[in-house]
């Protein structure tokens, strides 16, 4: 499958972006969908994560209660609304999915198969 994530910007503090991840090649069923992050010079971050069978959610203690992940079936789309921006939020967003993905892996950006390029988000003052 080949990603697409799109909807990056710059937002001010407290304000939100919606990002959204696309599915080319084939559909989303069967995957998991993660969303990480990655500033320069430090490691790729998990942000949240969509089993798609079933739509359970999974988030980082970071954005839990900020960033909802959701999935769209019919347009084979994960997005990611991100509220209450704060400057940490700053990163390259990206997207990733894999079919094989087991729980405890499920934070780990080298269990994802499948990545798309990223989208900068910058948060300002």
């Amino acid at each position: 499958v080949q990603l697409q994530a799109s909807g990056g910007g710059l937002v001010q503090a407290g304000g939100s972006l919606r990002l959204s991840c696309a599915a080319s090649g084939r559909t989303f069923s069967g995957y998991t969908v993660g969303w990480f992050r990655q500033i320069p010079g430090k490691e790729r971050e998990f942000v949240a994560g969509i089993k798609w069978s079933g739509g359970a959610t999974y988030y980082a203690d970071s954005v839990k209660g900020r960033f909802t992940i959701s999935r769209d079936s019919a347009k084979s789309l994960v997005d990611l609304q991100m509220n209450s921006l704060r400057l940490e939020d700053t990163a390259v967003y990206s997207c990733a999915a894999s079919r094989t993905i087991i729980l405890s892996s499920l934070r780990i950006p080298s269990a994802y198969a499948n990545w798309g390029q990223g989208t900068q988000v910058t948060v300002s003052s």
